[in-house]
């Protein structure tokens, strides 16, 4: 009996010096992020210094060359590029788009999309027709749509609490919009912006010709959703209205770019990975300091953090920021095609990438037995006003990582805001709180924190 009681003292007190052990570790990391991180510093380096930093293009380089550099000032195990070959896709001359109506021109802000072909030189003018899905072009027909200019028109719903539901219902139309709309001979597509706001500003983003022939691409650009309203109102003025755009973008051939990486070796568990990442390209509309030039930032400062703090992990703390993530995914797939080659064994990958914002919690790809881990360590973290642990999709740089057994998890800040800067010209680094960048750090710093001191099931 006396064993018996003896066991069970020893392990509540096990389990309460356990819980005072991560409750202060934790409050030191919020402590840290919030007092001592260069995360800020380095968002304003790389959005006012050096810009946007789609693939290919310059300020891409430039990206890989500071953030390296700033990694090696850790103090680090390793720090190290990773090839890879990624699409060169170049914007050309700002866009020009007007709705003709009786002769009239009235201005409309456009963006060319990510991988469309260019307009002729004189640019399209066209009848336009308004539509509201892909369906709804099966059922007008190439009748009704041949020689047109197609203007998809169907706004993000409001009434998604999370943004990113809303965002993903309609996201097709840019995506294939102008790969569905060529295949009943339309002559080029115009794309209401994926934003919940009216504004001036249009969204880009990336578009896809599928398996069509070279020769039947059509050109495709996204329109401000003030724009969108404008238009549609001219529609049902005038059904026969006709629209003009011209844009001079172009795709040249691939080039070599890298993945950025940087670690502290574990110190039990050396042979087993935890990644915490973002992804280093962006749009080159603006310098993307939400998307994700957060998300890059915040995972520096991770390892930034656990450094300060002398902490030494028990497994393999690896940063990986990807290029490539908005135009072909080609730094997350040559990552994991590297990890096979080296058969790396990785048990956690977490990725941010939905913005700067205050930090609400994560979603998560793993088995009942983890989640349900997760969600034990809920307590530690109401302190902080994290609150949601919900399964769901994670990252796409992380989406190809695969291992024997791993937990994935995507920082999930508050959604309200982040579609109103998103693959817009007006993601820039006014848009960034230094506070709510520092809180997404402690919160991610965090939950890895915990993963490495207790693994996964």
């Amino acid at each position: 009996m006396k064993k018996l009681l003896f066991g069970s003292l020893f392990f509540l007190t096990s389990l309460t010096f356990g819980q005072i052990k991560d409750e202060q570790m934790l409050k030191d990391i919020y402590k840290m992020a919030l007092t001592n991180s260069k995360s800020y510093a380095w968002l304003d380096d790389l959005s006012n210094k050096i810009g946007h930093r789609l693939s290919g293009s310059v300020g891409a380089e430039k990206g890989v060359i500071y953030t390296k550099q700033q990694l090696e000032t850790l103090g680090l195990d390793r720090v190290y590029l990773q090839e890879v070959m990624v699409p060169k896709w170049v914007r050309g001359e700002k866009e020009t788009a007007y709705i003709l109506d009786k002769k009239r021109k009235i201005s409309v802000p456009i963006c060319a999309l990510g991988g469309s072909i260019a307009t002729p030189k004189e640019g399209i003018t066209a009848e336009i027709i308004e539509v509201h899905s892909l369906q709804e072009l099966e059922t007008l027909g190439e009748a009704k749509i041949k020689g047109k200019i197609v203007f998809y028109n169907r706004p993000m719903e409001p009434e998604n609490i999370d943004a990113f539901v809303s965002y993903g219902r309609c996201g097709d139309q840019r995506r294939s919009g102008a790969q569905e709309a060529a295949k009943f001979g339309a002559v080029g597509a115009i794309v209401r912006s994926l934003n919940l706001r009216l504004d001036d500003f249009p969204h880009t983003g990336a578009t896809s010709y599928g398996d069509l022939p070279k020769e039947k691409y059509i050109p495709t650009a996204a329109i401000s959703t003030n724009g969108a309203e404008l238009l549609s109102q001219k529609l049902k003025e005038n059904p026969k209205l006709s629209f003009y755009f011209k844009q001079s973008c172009q795709k040249l051939d691939d080039v070599l770019s890298y993945n950025v990486i940087g670690e502290i070796k574990g110190t039990v568990y050396p042979e087993k990975i935890m990644v915490v990442s973002g992804h280093l390209d962006s749009w080159d509309l603006a310098d993307g300091s939400h998307d994700d030039g957060a998300g890059c930032v915040q995972s520096m400062a991770v390892l930034e953090l656990f450094k300060k703090l002398n902490y030494q992990p028990k497994n393999t703390i690896r940063v990986v920021l990807y290029m490539n993530e908005e135009n072909g995914g080609r730094g997350g797939q040559q990552y994991e095609a590297e990890s096979k080659r080296n058969n790396e064994n990785h048990i956690f990958a977490m990725e941010s990438d939905a913005g700067g914002f205050t930090p609400r919690g994560f979603s998560l790809e793993c088995d009942e037995p983890n989640f349900i881990k997760v969600r034990s360590w809920t307590p530690l973290f109401e302190p902080y006003l994290i609150h949601l642990f919900v399964k769901g999709h994670t990252g796409s740089d992380i989406h190809p990582l695969t291992s024997t057994k791993i937990v994935k998890a995507g920082l999930r800040p508050d959604s309200q805001r982040y579609f109103d800067y998103h693959h817009a010209a007006n993601d820039t680094f006014d848009a960034i709180n230094k506070r709510e960048l520092e809180l997404g750090t402690a919160t991610m710093a965090s939950l890895l924190y915990l993963f490495d001191q207790y693994g996964i099931d």
